[in-house]
């Protein structure tokens, strides 16, 4: 099997990747993920995706010539703001200020570069996310308990974040989650890896 490279750190997308049951290593990229400007939301999270996969194969320390390298990426829109990570509970605070209410689309970026081929296959997964009203209290609560600030949207969806939903709509679960597994076992397909032959 081509080895599997799993281009972030994110502990999140590390436990949905284990979920395949295949060996693969973890690379961090490198990249300024900076919109440009008037980029949508699309195109930025599908820019960022294939920016990483290619950036862990170019740093030099890494070694994977041949491998098959995951990337992902992922922004809330609400209200046609673009939002990513908060970093800090002020801007947890205001973004989940901000989705009380609303319906939230988020966009997941994703790719899978074959270095041996020079072969890149992406795409962007979209998913919706109802919230309750919520007050403020419940947001201090919330985020004091869970502390979400290097996630997109300001919440964990696998944990106590589902108290914050009124409803879920997409595809696949696993796509707020960061990595979007069903398109991802496709895109792996494509590129000549079979998730299911490859079991042992």
């Amino acid at each position: 099997m081509q080895t599997l490279v799993l281009g972030s750190t994110s502990p999140f997308r590390r436990s949905i990747l284990k979920k395949l049951n295949l060996p693969f290593k973890c690379a961090k990229p490198n990249i300024d993920e900076t919109a440009k400007r008037g980029e949508s939301a699309i195109a930025l999270v599908e820019r960022l995706a294939i920016a990483k996969a290619k950036a862990v194969v170019n740093d030099k320390n890494n070694d994977l010539e041949g491998a098959l390298i995951i990337g992902s990426d992922q922004v809330a829109v609400c209200e046609g703001d673009i939002l990513g990570k908060p970093h800090n509970f002020a801007n947890g605070f205001k973004q989940l200020q901000q989705f009380s209410g609303k319906a939230v689309i988020f966009h997941t970026g994703l790719c899978v570069y074959n270095s041996k081929t020079d072969k890149t296959l992406s795409l962007v997964e979209p998913f919706t996310v109802h919230f309750n009203e919520l007050s403020d209290e419940e947001i201090t609560h919330y985020l004091h308990a869970e502390q979400p600030y290097n996630c997109a949207g300001s919440f964990k969806s696998e944990a106590l974040g589902i108290c914050l939903f009124k409803k879920l709509e997409g595809d696949d679960p696993n796509t707020l989650i960061g990595l979007p597994l069903i398109k991802l076992v496709s895109l792996l397909k494509q590129q000549g890896l079979d998730v299911l032959a490859e079991q042992k």
